[in-house]
């Protein structure tokens, strides 16, 4: 059958031709955007200028016909006499200037002695009319302040349209001098124009407005009209591009003549007073406005400016422009668009098309996607089966067709690269897996072999040493076999020792090579392929080396290769199992050495911690060998063993932190020394002292005899006293309530010091005694006390909390030491104290806190636990965490029982002798009753026979007696 045809896979691109159109129409769209919008941002900009022109116009109109009616008036208006009457024959030129105007609020004339006339277009409900209290025809109000007898008196008079006089009074107001306003000022210092102020707030219609004057020709007077400019407001709102569009009018000093934002009502100007007391108008940095300020901040050279900004994310169309005043200083127009609202045709045709373009896109994507489905089921597959080699999955095998050359060849790539990795890791696991040394070389052997299909195959390690391979194992016909060890120098020609400075080599050996090189290993008949492959470890040091014998002409490079990758993963794991033999043994030593230091450190412990490991391990075979009973199922896996060998062997470890003379303290009184000899010299200076007072007594003239007599008697009781304070040190009897007393008795006679005990002596001991006052000598001192300065007091490091992290239970005496010296001898059993018995027992404290800092590996983390607990009781009254038998593991209550057995039958203890067998068991029978050992595990002790091999190894002849176990079960 012909085999059907493969297509390049570059013909089927053809159908990315869809998205490559898409991808241009796209691009069209989004340029037609752009270029509409600089569009309309353009006409915008127009727009802006038409309104610059129209707000100018506006202001021109205002503007113009003041200035130009002020300086008609200014020039032409007859001079008004100095009574008020006659002044009133003179309205009619002011009402005809103020009517013509349609901003005009008023005109007014102001003397040079500080007379002022005014007249005012009066306008009903307006914020004016309430200051004045006229007719309801009233159309005109004239206000006058007149001089009369140096006095300034105030009318106000109402007309009416005809100019009509309606009502005249005389009113008091403020005060007021023309004199001191800024257009008469302005105008006297420039008398021969007109003149306007910059705009300002008018109080009496509180509006925003500015005053044309000019200095009346041949008088001493000065006319002026206001305007107002309400009707910029309306102009700014008519001008207003888009709802949110802002617009201001603002003068050189930033103050607001208009301002429109948005869809809010016009901005009404307020007049602000400063810290200082000075009035300003509202100015636009004090108005919620950013966009406003940023643009006045906008530097323009012409006068005019149009920018684009962005404000808090937001863009704007800005314009900024100047405009000039007759006769003033210029204003400036802001104006800011919302980009948003300016493009809001242009954004909704960009969403059409986007619908549009979203529809073709769907379009293109179904055939697309319907082209493609076909095209690419072949590599969805392969991306399938990769994800599988991701996952580690290689169950499966690949069957992937396809007509695409490149796919078939890929898929036929990856079926054998999966099946390589498989197995690579599957050899990979096994060497990594194996913890036994001469299995795990073994594995090696075994893997390899079916790999390259090898006949034989060995694997030789280096001996840095000896600079040599040595074989260790051979592995022929599908199992290792045991040869002759092969030593091989690394300087020799043989071929497997050649790689050892290179890499790997083939070679094809003929029989007699074969004989030279392998002839102690196996007969060969015919020629072999030899593959010598060097292990190295992460150093590139050499660890040792495999030979594979094939009996085949050639290998398959693909083998040859996998061969030497596996020999990679081989060396590492032979190099791991190696370093993890030298780490235990390493830590082996060390745990007993420290064990041996322990026992090395004082007599009295003799071998201990090195027979009780032994002991323990007898007895844990035991219990693991038991298949009914209380340790059917008890059972301890290598890494128990391991966990419980290491325990046994720390279990004394705390030892090390244990005074030694508190170890071997054989009398009560013992210290670094026996303080007994000390207390005899006591005695001795009191017999010394009776001795010279007898004979002073004699030469005073006493009587010899009686007096001897005495002096016999005191001796005897001394010498009395002293053997028995010797032997209550001694600690050999129980100590009774009489011979406690008497103790008191005796340490009440006393003895003359009169030497300084606060010389060349330590700096501690100093100041234990400098708790107290020196006493002035001579000085009585009692021939036996509890002195202050026998107190050593425990520090905070040496407190056990009730809740310390270790779970300890037991009870911490007060004191660090108290050898106060009547204390000591009143020791009721034994030479220890109470606190040298606590210090003696906080080896085991010691011990759990030395071995819970040790960083052990997980499958020896209950070492501390272990190595502490066998001084726990089954009642609970054990320590140092007082706990019960239920609440202890098997591996505790063994190991507690193999420290008592052994500490009862040492006879290597200076202070005693070792029990028989009969005397230990007897001693550990009555232990049991009073669940202080485990029963279940002293029963298994004996029946085990584990005691009397123990006691075969380690005990006296004269100490293994004859016992009847049965008794004690």
């Amino acid at each position: 059958m012909q085999a059907s045809k493969k297509w390049p896979f570059h013909i089927y691109l053809s159908y990315s031709l869809t998205g490559l159109i898409f991808a241009f129409t796209l691009a069209i769209g989004v340029v037609q955007f752009n270029k509409m919008g600089e569009i309309i941002l353009h006409e915008a900009n127009s727009n802006y200028e038409h309104t610059g022109k129209q707000v100018a116009n506006s202001i021109q109109a205002i503007y113009t016909p003041a200035k130009n009616q002020t300086e008609i008036l200014a020039q032409s208006m007859p001079i008004p006499g100095d009574q008020l009457d006659d002044r009133l024959e003179h309205i009619a030129y002011l009402a005809k200037a103020v009517a013509s105007i349609p901003s005009a609020t008023s005109a007014f004339i102001g003397y040079v002695d500080g007379e002022f006339f005014l007249l005012r277009k009066y306008q009903q409900n307006s914020v004016s009319s309430s200051l004045f209290h006229v007719p309801a025809d009233t159309a005109w109000v004239v206000q006058s302040t007149s001089l009369k007898h140096k006095k300034l008196v105030e009318h106000v008079i109402s007309f009416n349209k005809l100019l009509e006089e309606t009502s005249r009074k005389k009113i008091t107001r403020r005060k007021f001098d023309p004199r001191e306003t800024l257009w008469y000022k302005s105008a006297i210092n420039a008398p021969d124009h007109v003149n306007v102020t910059k705009p300002y707030y008018f109080f009496t219609n509180h509006q925003i407005g500015v005053t044309y004057s000019q200095k009346i020709a041949d008088a001493d007077a000065v006319i002026g009209i206001d305007i107002e400019l309400p009707t910029i407001l309306q102009t700014l709102e008519n001008n207003k591009l888009t709802p949110s569009s802002k617009i201001a009018l603002i003068d050189e000093n930033a103050q607001i003549l208009a301002l429109q934002y948005g869809d809010k009502m016009p901005f009404r100007p307020q007049i602000i007073t400063d810290k200082d007391g000075t009035h300003h108008m509202s100015r636009l940095m004090e108005q919620d406005v950013p966009v406003l300020n940023t643009v006045l901040k906008l530097k323009s050279a012409k006068g005019a400016l149009s920018e684009s900004i962005d404000i808090d994310g937001e863009n704007w169309a800005t314009y900024k422009q100047n405009i000039d005043i007759p006769g003033g200083r210029p204003l400036t127009l802001l104006i800011a668009s919302p980009h948003q609202e300016l493009l809001a045709d242009i954004i909704a045709m960009k969403k059409q098309s986007m619908l549009f373009f979203g529809v073709l896109f769907l379009i293109a994507i179904l055939i697309t996607f319907l082209l493609s489905k076909r095209i690419s089921r072949p590599m969805v597959q392969l991306a399938q089966e990769a994800q599988k080699i991701a996952h580690f999955d290689f169950q499966s095998p690949i069957n992937i067709k396809s007509h695409i050359k490149e796919i078939s060849d890929l898929a036929t790539s990856m079926s054998g690269m999966k099946a390589t990795i498989q197995s690579f890791l599957d050899i990979a696991s096994n060497l990594t897996g194996e913890t036994n040394f001469n299995n795990l070389l073994a594995t090696v052997l075994r893997e390899l072999s079916e790999i390259t299909i090898a006949d034989t195959a060995i694997l030789y390690l280096y001996d840095p040493q000896k600079s040599s391979l040595e074989s260790v194992q051979v592995y022929m016909d599908h199992h290792v076999v045991n040869v002759e060890q092969q030593i091989i120098p690394t300087t020799a020609s043989h071929p497997v020792a050649l790689v050892c400075h290179q890499t790997s080599s083939v070679t094809r050996l003929g029989v007699e090579a074969l004989h030279e090189y392998f002839g102690g290993i196996a007969e060969y008949q015919h020629e072999c392929t030899l593959i010598a492959i060097p292990l190295r470890d992460r150093k590139n040091q050499l660890v040792g080396a495999i030979a594979l014998l094939i009996n085949a002409s050639s290998i398959d490079v693909g083998r040859q290769a996998m061969a030497v990758a596996v020999s990679g993963t081989a060396a590492i794991a032979i190099e791991n199992q190696r370093l993890i033999q030298e780490q235990k043994a390493l830590l082996e030593a060390f745990i007993q050495l420290l064990a041996g230091a322990i026992d090395a450190k004082s007599p009295y412990t003799g071998g201990h911690c090195q027979r009780v490991p032994m002991l323990t391990k007898s007895l844990a075979q035991a219990a693991c060998n038991e298949n009914t009973g209380a340790f059917a199922d008890f059972r301890l896996s290598d890494a128990e063993w391991e966990e419980l060998h290491v325990a046994a062997w720390l279990h004394d470890c705390g030892k090390v932190t244990t005074p030694e003379y508190i170890v071997d303290k054989a009398t009560k009184l013992e210290t670094l020394y026996d303080r007994i000899h000390e207390v005899r010299m006591r005695f001795e200076v009191i017999k010394r002292d009776v001795h010279i007072n007898f004979w002073k007594a004699v030469a005073e003239g006493g009587n010899p005899d009686q007096l001897k007599r005495q002096r016999d008697q005191t001796l005897s009781d001394i010498d009395a006293e002293f053997a028995f304070i010797a032997e209550c040190n001694e600690g050999g009897e129980f100590m009774s309530e009489e011979k406690m007393a008497r103790i008191h008795q005796i340490a009440e006679r006393q003895w003359e010091r009169t030497l300084s005990d606060r010389i060349g002596i330590s700096y501690n001991e100093r100041e234990r005694k400098n708790r107290i006052p020196e006493a002035a000598l001579p000085v009585m001192e009692k021939v036996l006390d509890d002195k202050a300065e026998h107190i050593f007091i425990r520090e905070e490091h040496d407190q056990i909390d009730v809740d310390n992290p270790w779970g300890f239970n037991i009870k911490v005496p007060e004191h660090l030491y108290n050898r106060g010296e009547i204390y000591n001898l009143k020791v009721k059993r034994g030479t220890l104290s109470e606190e040298e018995r606590y210090k003696i027992n906080e080896h085991i404290v010691q011990t759990i806190m030395m071995l819970k800092q040790l960083p052990f590996p997980r499958h020896l983390s209950r070492v501390p636990e272990i190595a502490g607990g066998h001084h726990e009781k089954m009642d609970g009254t054990g320590y140092p965490k007082g706990l019960h038998g239920h609440e202890m593991d098997v591996k505790e209550k063994i190991m507690a029982i193999a420290d008592i057995f052994e500490a009862l039958t040492a006879s290597d203890r200076p202070y005693k002798k070792g029990k028989t067998l009969s005397e230990a068991l007897n001693i550990m029978s009555f232990m049991k009753k009073d669940q202080h050992i485990d029963s279940d595990i002293f029963a298994l002790f004996l029946r085990s026979g584990v005691y009397l091999e123990y006691a075969y190894m380690f005990m006296q002849p004269e100490q293994i007696d004859e016992v009847d176990i049965h008794a004690y079960m």
